[in-house]
């Protein structure tokens, strides 16, 4: 960069881009840790002997059996997602970049973009009208005579997985994509010509080669799953509740920043895990995930 731009604006764009993260990332993060490691005090008592620094909210998530429950589900289901993401996307990232020709390929990525200008809270309504008791999936089995009376798709866990892997279909889609695409397909045609049948080219050639895009792929769709709020709260029943429903209660329902902080900065920790483990799996670097 200071070659091709100059040390001035090397260092300005550096700057920026420090100061951009310290302001938008590290600062925020180190405020909700303040804010975690703090009672939930009236005004009049803030700043007095009982504001003291502890890990009692953290401690409050743990002794709680139904939020860490709740807790656990939603790392649980969040890898779930991931996992049928990557099973539901890997054969259309394969299929767009070595099969299709690019007018085909053009017209798949429309296909998957378009629905994506929309909201996400509409796309995600959408899905409520097609699984509602009386929506169109009902109507479309009870006409083939396939379930004799409507089903209630919408209670318990299905409804939101289906829904989660829908709205991050395409930052699983597109990071494979991107790997895949500078495969040269001189080495598949290689494989296949020395007897190596479709499973093991794409076991030995194709997803070495594609293992950045996938961590990249697996790391954006679970975090994206973790943190998600609409649409378990719009696809979710009473009893599949995810745990960022409870930080939001904490934060404008009970009011209790603090330990809706301390369940937020849980969360990010988890998530942050799930990065290094998605890293050391696919043998994959810093580097290797920012392309």
């Amino acid at each position: 960069m200071i070659r091709r731009r100059g040390p001035a604006l090397a260092f300005a764009i550096l700057g920026i881009s420090a100061v951009w993260v310290l302001i938008l990332v590290v600062l925020p993060q180190l405020w909700m840790l303040d804010y975690s490691l703090r009672p939930n005090l009236p005004p009049s008592k803030v700043g007095g002997p009982e504001d003291i620094r502890s890990f009692a909210n953290y401690a409050a998530l743990f002794s709680n059996q139904i939020h860490f429950a709740i807790f656990i589900k939603t790392i649980w289901a969040s890898a779930l997602v991931t996992l049928l993401t990557l099973v539901a996307c890997y054969p259309i990232a394969y299929y767009l970049a070595q099969v299709a020709t690019r007018r085909r390929a053009a017209t798949v990525m429309l296909i998957l973009i378009i629905p994506f200008w929309i909201n996400e809270v509409l796309r995600t309504f959408a899905w409520y009208i097609i699984l509602a008791l009386n929506g169109p999936l009902n109507g479309l089995l009870l006409g083939l005579g396939v379930i004799d009376q409507p089903v209630r798709w919408i209670d318990g866990n299905g409804a939101v997985l289906v829904g989660m892997v829908y709205a991050y279909v395409l930052f699983m889609v597109f990071p494979i994509y991107n790997a895949i695409e500078s495969l040269d397909r001189a080495q598949i045609e290689a494989a296949r010509d020395l007897g190596a049948g479709w499973p093991r080219i794409h076991r030995r050639v194709v997803i070495p080669h594609a293992k950045p895009g996938i961590a990249t792929g697996c790391i954006m769709t679970f975090m994206l799953a973790a943190g998600s709020y609409a649409v378990p709260a719009l696809l979710g029943s009473p009893g599949s509740r995810w745990f960022t429903q409870i930080i939001y209660d904490w934060f404008f329902e009970g009011g209790n920043w603090h330990m809706g902080a301390a369940y937020a900065f849980v969360l990010l920790l988890i998530c942050m895990g799930f990065i290094m483990i998605m890293m050391r799996v696919f043998k994959v670097g810093v580097g290797d995930i920012a392309r």
